[in-house]
């Protein structure tokens, strides 16, 4: 199975548990709106790498790809928004695998580009 031992498919899937738990605190602090949206891109984020596993060809492989990327910086921007309205501290952990995905993912598509 291709998501065993692949790193950008495991931090993807941790990472939207994180994003997962980090919603119910928002929401038990009544920011419903901001917890939908930062589920919705953070969750995002691993099921298109989850589903860019089984694409059909290279093209649709870096096309979901580039789809997780742009649900990076997106949930990116709800996470700044967060730590500006102090619902989050700026060094939280889930910002670490936010960036660690951002790379990888970046690395993945630049290389694909690099072999096509």
């Amino acid at each position: 199975m291709r998501n065993e031992n692949n790193r950008i498919v495991e931090l993807s899937l941790e990472f939207a548990i994180q994003t997962s738990k980090l919603c119910k605190i928002l929401q038990n602090q009544k920011e419903y709106n901001i917890a939908n949206q930062l589920f919705r891109s953070g969750t995002s984020i691993g099921a298109n790498i989850r589903e860019s596993q089984n694409s059909e060809s290279k093209a649709d492989f870096i096309h979901k790809l580039k789809i997780a990327a742009k649900e990076a910086e997106e949930t990116d921007y709800w996470l700044i928004i967060c730590q500006k309205l102090d619902l989050i501290s700026s060094n939280s952990q889930i910002y670490d695998m936010l960036i660690q995905i951002k790379k990888l993912l970046n690395a993945i598509i630049s290389t694909c580009y690099k072999n096509k």
